[in-house]
């Protein structure tokens, strides 16, 4: 037998043999008895009732390594390659591969040691609620009277939120090693559906609240790892990227170029600058980019400050809300009254009766941190022509498939009867319903990468209007398509960002200056345009 060699907090000993040794000290023998049986029902375990303790903690020593510790030992084939892909490992066909080999291979390069995952588990609150939205630790800290301190940023309410998180499990007389439903109990059926959806757990379009909050539980560990996979992979190519942007270069600008630059990427420019004064603000913002204020920390974009890894989430955290708050205000100073009315429906806002337009900017502006219900009147706003006959003629509905063969159809009449034919479905319930949002889920699934790629001119204009903003003159297709895709994401997502790539999350300004500076980098650094693709891709 090996030996482990592993510190654990609040554990036993050091040193100890990986068996039934190793089982006789493992965290779940701390769990009270509630607890074993609620993680053995999350993992749909069968137990006897009534048991007793020693009877649980065999099962549960049973199916540990296959659920906490390794759980891609139970993976199919497919699911294994396509984990080895996701961390660009060659592999064989999958059919001329053994089981076992691909096993290895994917152990090897597992997000974390065995030793470090058995460690995890003493101390759940350092990790399970990292994946949390802002919104989602703000209700939490509001719900249990956590005081916390202005500026309420994310990084800030994480590390009160994990500071109480006991006080408050032994507050409701509950327990904390594997939290109860209490840890959800702010969270809306919408709010677990669209965890697990964002993290790459499909959601059941039908169950119960218990169900939810079981498998957003079960999954917790996998999630967190997964993003901080992400997020250090995009901070690694960010910083490559950027790591192009050298003295040369920078001197090599003129001032047009550096105003730029600086207009790219939220750099306050005082009045009056002169050039070098303009390349030295440049060199400070890239001093920014490469060092541990954005791209050096955004390896723990999904962690926070006062983690026992010691990371610094906090400064990271700091600057890139500001930025996004920044660019959000922006873009919402330029909407329309009708825009701002559908952003607050889209979340369910209520909006005070005579509301002037600078009233309903201040109210979106209080809601910047929460994305819309996936699942609205505005949902079919940014499909496409294509995507909105092909749904309506699978939706079941005859008068929406009527619709659909309908040749002169306008994408505004298509847009109506998709609303109509999801209320019919949502009102009737049942299959209706689940293959309704189903396929809606898999349509926008499908769509998000592309989204108004096959949008004509009058049409993106046409949406753009919608929002109030006026067209530049000679602006080119591609120009259009990427205003578009800007306001769709603000009114989608508010300030908090997609959770698809953990690039994201470092803002929208990040990816403007990415493409920029590669631009400029002209054909003597075909290196750093393909770096670029590369994080392009994941976006």
């Amino acid at each position: 037998m090996r030996l482990l060699s592993a510190v654990l907090p609040l554990a036993l000993t050091a040193n100890v043999v990986l068996g039934s040794t190793w089982f006789s000290k493992a965290a779940y023998n701390k769990w009270h008895e509630t607890e074993l049986e609620r993680w053995l029902s999350d993992h749909d375990i069968p137990y006897p009732t009534p048991a007793d303790r020693k009877d649980l903690e065999e099962l549960l020593q049973k199916n540990w390594e296959t659920y906490a510790v390794a759980p891609y030992k139970e993976w199919d084939t497919d699911k294994l390659t396509a984990y080895l892909k996701s961390k660009g490992i060659e592999t064989k066909d999958a059919a001329a591969s053994s089981k076992d080999a691909l096993v290895q291979q994917v152990a090897s390069s597992w997000y974390e040691t065995e030793d470090t995952a058995q460690t995890s588990w003493t101390s759940v609150k350092d990790w399970i609620l990292d994946t949390w939205t802002e919104s989602s630790l703000k209700a939490f800290c509001d719900k249990h009277g956590i005081p916390v301190p202005q500026p309420r940023t994310r990084d800030t309410l994480l590390e009160h939120a994990r500071s109480n998180y006991e006080t408050v499990a032994k507050k409701l007389g509950d327990t904390a090693s594997y939290p109860g439903d209490w840890l959800y109990e702010t969270w809306s059926e919408s709010d677990l559906k669209e965890w697990l959806d964002s993290h790459g757990f499909p959601a059941p379009q039908v169950t119960d609240r218990n169900k939810l909050i079981a498998k957003v539980r079960r999954n917790s560990r996998i999630a967190y790892l997964k993003a901080q996979d992400q997020a250090a992979s995009a901070s690694a190519r960010a910083n490559a990227a950027y790591a192009t942007l050298t003295d040369k270069i920078i001197d090599a600008w003129g001032e047009s170029q550096l105003k730029e630059f600086c207009d790219k990427n939220g750099i306050n420019v005082p009045q009056g600058s002169k050039v070098n004064e303009l390349r030295a603000l440049v060199r400070k913002n890239r001093a920014e980019l490469l060092g541990d204020t954005v791209t050096g920390s955004a390896a723990s974009a999904f962690g926070a400050a006062t983690s026992k890894a010691g990371n610094e989430y906090a400064k990271a955290s700091n600057d890139v809300s500001l930025a996004a708050q920044e660019a959000f205000n922006e873009a919402v100073d330029t909407w329309s009254e009708s825009r701002l009315k559908a952003y607050l429906d889209a979340r369910g806002v209520p909006v005070p009766q005579a509301s002037k337009t600078d009233d309903l900017r201040s109210l979106v502006r209080r809601n910047a941190h929460k994305a819309a219900n996936p699942y609205s009147a505005w949902t079919w706003d940014d499909l496409s022509y294509d995507n909105l006959k092909t749904y309506l003629a699978n939706s079941g509905n005859d008068a929406a498939k009527k619709v659909s063969e309908s040749t002169g159809a306008t994408r505004d009449e298509l847009v109506q009867a998709a609303h109509s034919a999801y209320a019919s479905a949502s009102t009737a319930g049942g299959d209706s319903y689940a293959s309704a949002t189903s396929y809606l889920a898999s349509a926008t699934e499908a769509a998000k990468k592309t989204t108004f790629d096959t949008w004509s001119e009058s049409e993106l204009k046409a949406y753009l209007d919608s929002y109030g903003l006026p067209v530049p003159q000679g602006s080119t297709i591609n120009e259009l398509k990427a205003l578009a895709r800007k306001q769709s994401t603000y009114f989608k997502y508010g300030t908090t960002n997609p959770t698809d790539t953990a690039f994201a999350k470092l803002g929208e300004s990040f990816k403007g200056a990415y493409q920029w500076v590669v631009g400029q980098l002209g054909a003597g650094s075909e290196a750093a345009k393909k770096k670029a693709q590369d994080v392009k891709e994941e976006l």
